[in-house]
């Protein structure tokens, strides 16, 4: 029905996470209205994004710097307590909100042996260097609320004892298989303040 080029970037559009076909269309359509400078632009900051962010090589998080804008700040003032998370966007989530003012470390997902995801994927050796290495007082769990958080936190925690670490884990409130990035604000700070102790 559409112009072969016009149905090839509908598609495109459809590629990406939550963009239904009616969705794809509206911006395929507004993308047609723009001046071939402004597609231009667009166009560059894609290729741009994709060909400089990378992942700090201290804590994971996505940066287009050697560190990212949290391992190079020295002013954290909470600098021995540890927030490990499982995506990069769990950080920029806690930074807007400006609740958590310590370091973070973003493991490669959850382990998962359903979906074939088993602790030596995730990237737990670069963790726990990391821990040893620059002696954290607390390590903050802040995962979704599910069996494979859970599995997770509890796997990583196995691992931890015998070193004289606080383990702690975001408090109930954040609801059960909640994406974090889906939840508000107050219930993910109270969560944070009203942590408690990994049994």
């Amino acid at each position: 029905m559409y112009p072969k080029s016009l149905e090839s970037l509908i598609e495109s559009f459809k590629s990406l996470p939550g963009i239904g076909a009616k969705t794809a269309e509206r911006l395929a359509f507004a993308l047609l209205e723009l001046e071939k400078e402004q597609i231009e632009v667009f166009s560059n900051s894609m290729l741009e994004a994709k060909e400089k962010i990378h992942r700090c090589s201290k804590c994971n998080m996505m940066t287009d710097e050697e560190l990212c804008f949290v391992c190079s700040n020295p002013a954290r003032k909470d600098s021995k307590v540890l927030c490990v998370v499982e995506d990069p966007k769990n950080v920029f989530l806690f930074e807007k909100l400006d609740m958590f003012h310590g370091k973070y470390h973003v493991i490669d997902g959850l382990i998962s042996p359903l979906d074939g995801i088993n602790p030596e994927d995730i990237g737990l050796d670069k963790l726990l260097d990391r821990i040893r290495d620059d002696k954290f007082e607390e390590i903050i769990f802040a995962f979704k609320p599910s069996i494979e958080g859970e599995t997770t936190s509890l796997y990583i925690k196995k691992i931890l004892e015998g070193l004289d670490i606080k383990v702690t884990k975001l408090a109930s409130g954040v609801p059960i298989g909640a994406d974090m990035e889906y939840v508000d604000s107050l219930t993910l700070e109270r969560a944070l303040n009203d942590r408690k102790i990994m049994e």
